[in-house]
């Protein structure tokens, strides 16, 4: 177990939010390029147990093609079988109205809609430019009229594109200004292969901040290079209080070169714990369950804190 023995450094005053959410993304962004399939009741226990560590939301997994994503062909199966706790939204990503249709069989609680702000992007990952996306969405956001689902847009390579490289901030404000006209509820802006830099995030969130302050946005951070605590840090800083996060780092993009995993859930906790922000997850907890991913998929994992131990953990001075 790991046990505190210090207190936290009191909240920085406003602008800066005292209040962040965090979304857990490992049990679909984490698992969907893992080498080796991950049993279904694997899966359902690790989600339960994180769904008990004080996380706002869980993306439990995809509603996508098997022959797409052969490691989340569990779908169904995985959400009908956790546990529902209060408080906890279950998430899943869904690609099209096929997958939005048995995303909500299953009584999930948000659905996550995925598009690129490149072109190129778009077409290596999901056959499809931004144009054709957002008009497969009117469809989706239609479907769901009369539900009680939460539907998010996530913008991939709104920091940058692999392929193409700078993308406009103009043309993501313009495709943010189109998710929100079609009934989009949240939008997520992805840093989708580790591109962005902090000065880059600031000036970005201080912009969907200004046009649009109620709606909540979240950031989705990839470590790359090094830099997602760097940019999460700039997004808060920014005013953004919602954040996307993998335990122990797993994740990336299958159709993205370069794409390692995502910023680490309990690194980011352990961060913004240590500055006083009120992040609502036992650390403790969390870096319990993150200790059982190396098990879990045979492999160990980036994750740092879990290594390390928090900052407040103390040794005994060595014998002379």
């Amino acid at each position: 177990m790991h046990k505190s023995t210090s207190q936290p450094m009191p909240c920085p005053t406003a602008p800066y939010p005292k209040k962040i959410e965090i979304n857990e993304v490992a049990p679909r962004d984490g698992l969907q390029i893992e080498a080796r399939f991950v049993p279904t009741d694997d899966k359902i226990r690790w989600i339960d147990a994180l769904s008990t560590t004080g996380l706002r939301r869980i993306e439990a997994t995809s509603f996508t093609s098997p022959k797409a994503i052969p490691n989340l062909h569990d779908a169904a199966d995985v959400v009908t079988g956790i546990q529902r706790r209060a408080g906890v939204d279950i998430s899943v990503l869904v690609p099209n109205l096929k997958g939005t249709e048995r995303a909500l069989a299953c009584q999930v609680d948000e659905i996550n809609l995925v598009m690129s702000a490149s072109d190129s992007h778009g077409l290596a990952n999901l056959r499809m430019t931004p144009e054709q996306s957002l008009g497969q969405f009117a469809a989706i956001v239609e479907a769901c009229q009369g539900s009680d689902v939460f539907i998010n847009a996530s913008l991939s390579t709104a920091f940058g594109c692999p392929f193409e490289g700078e993308v406009p901030e103009t043309r993501v404000l313009a495709l943010v200004e189109q998710l929100i006209a079609l009934g989009i509820q949240g939008v997520t802006l992805c840093d989708t292969t580790g591109m962005a830099n902090p000065a880059q995030v600031k000036r970005l969130c201080d912009a969907v901040l200004e046009r649009w302050p109620k709606t909540p946005f979240t950031l989705h951070f990839h470590n790359t290079r090094g830099m997602g605590l760097a940019n999460a840090l700039a997004a808060w800083q920014a005013g953004i209080s919602r954040f996307d996060a993998s335990l122990g780092g797993l994740g990336g993009c299958p159709f993205a070169p370069g794409a390692s995993g995502n910023v680490c859930t309990e690194d980011l906790v352990h961060m913004f714990a240590a500055m006083g922000v009120d992040t609502g997850v036992d650390l403790d907890a969390l870096l319990d369950v993150a200790a059982t991913l190396p098990t879990l998929i045979g492999h160990d994992v980036p994750g740092q804190v879990v290594k390390a131990g928090k900052s407040s953990r103390r040794y005994a001075m060595p014998e002379r």
